[in-house]
């Protein structure tokens, strides 16, 4: 044993130690750089595909898309609330609005709001008055002796109610009429400026959408039917919980509770499907369209904040089709207009539903995760 060794050691021998170093080498520590193909810098290309391969490439976009998030979410809440402008308010005139004192307070009205008062005739007050609970309505205007009283309804809309009335006193006294302003639907007291439907409904929103992307990072392994069994139950569940904290725990809102709680529950479980829906499309990236159709196009266009009436036209056509705005609608209606509810604003919201369970059911071998079927062993044959 030890003569092999000392014959592997031995000067001369081409195996020696002293050769593997011999100057050019390339394979020496400390010797010249290497040669060839494999020494060259890479190319762009080259470079290209490695940082493709990289978690740079998504964390750079991903920073890119948040910023661009930020101003965007920042604006369109701004656009859409900062400076309430009316443009058209429908209003009920009981009897002829050729009265001179109507038409005098109305033109007046129209002038100070810069806006048009949309004013539709009814024979008596009790078929105006139903015109104001189905919701068609802003306001009732009718005749009084030599001046005219203005019915207004804060629960269909707080921000239009305030701007006609500081509007109306302003108008009666530079024109001389004789203005009487009463609220014939207030908002409840724990809700003077009306926006805690808006907010429960926000919430759904958001957490119905974030139980979603949770699902999809903690529950990979769940299957398509068991997602949607999954997303029903947290929504049930969640609709529940703001339902009973706004109303049992704060007391904010009186509810009817069953109907509240199953217009959230709703409303979270449409939301949860549509980030699936987009996960199943377009995977790791589903967080950007369901964020600007939920949250940047949706919450800031569905009246809960700002009346339909004040926003930009383009947003009040479009809020109420989108499941926000079916949800605000729905929630809006139940609180105050009880016995007056009406299907549109549920069909937007199951519509939604069905059509992101429908994609996501037939696009469903594209959605991340799932459980794997384990090979067959030789021997089960």
């Amino acid at each position: 044993m030890s003569d092999h060794r000392g014959d592997s050691g031995a000067p001369g021998d081409s195996g020696a130690p002293g050769d593997s170093g011999a100057p050019g080498d390339s394979g020496a520590p400390g010797g010249p750089a290497p040669h060839g193909a494999h020494g060259r810098p890479g190319t762009v290309a080259a470079q290209w595909a490695a940082f493709k391969k990289s978690p740079y490439l998504p964390a750079v976009v991903l920073t890119l898309i948040v910023a661009a998030a930020a101003g965007l979410f920042a604006g369109s809440y701004t656009y859409a609330m900062a400076n309430p402008t009316p443009r058209s308010i429908p209003t009920a005139v009981v009897g002829s609005p050729d009265t001179p004192a109507v038409k005098r307070f109305t033109q007046g009205m129209e002038k100070a709001l810069n806006a048009s008062l949309r004013l539709t005739g009814y024979p008596t007050y009790g078929r105006a008055r139903r015109a104001v609970d189905e919701q068609e309505e802003f306001a009732i205007l009718r005749a009084r002796g030599k001046g005219v009283e203005l019915d207004l309804s804060s629960a269909s809309g707080a921000t239009v109610a305030q701007l006609l009335a500081q509007s109306g006193v302003q108008v009666g006294r530079a024109t001389g009429v004789d203005v009487r302003i009463r609220d014939v639907k207030p908002l409840q007291k724990g809700d003077p400026r009306g926006l805690a439907l808006f907010y429960i409904s926000l919430a759904a929103v958001i957490i119905g959408f974030v139980g979603a992307i949770q699902l999809s990072v903690h529950a990979r392994a769940l299957e398509p039917a068991e997602r949607i069994a999954c997303t029903a139950v947290y929504a049930l569940l969640g609709g529940f919980a703001i339902a009973a904290v706004v109303d049992w725990w704060l007391g904010a809102l009186r509810l009817p509770f069953t109907e509240s709680w199953l217009i959230l529950a709703l409303t979270m479980f449409t939301s949860g499907m549509v980030f699936t829906m987009f996960n199943a499309l377009i995977g790791r990236w589903a967080m950007i369209p369901t964020w600007g159709l939920m949250v940047l196009l949706g919450n800031p266009s569905s009246g809960g904040a700002v009346s339909w009436p004040l926003l930009p036209s383009a947003l009040g056509l479009v809020g109420r089709w989108l499941p926000p705005g079916g949800s605000v609608n729905a929630q809006h209606t139940a609180v105050y207009f009880g016995g007056h509810q009406h299907a549109f604003p549920f069909l937007v919201l199951a519509g939604w539903s069905l059509l992101s369970c429908t994609v996501f059911w037939i696009w469903r071998h594209r959605h991340p995760g799932g459980r794997e079927t384990a090979p067959a062993l030789a021997g089960d044959a």
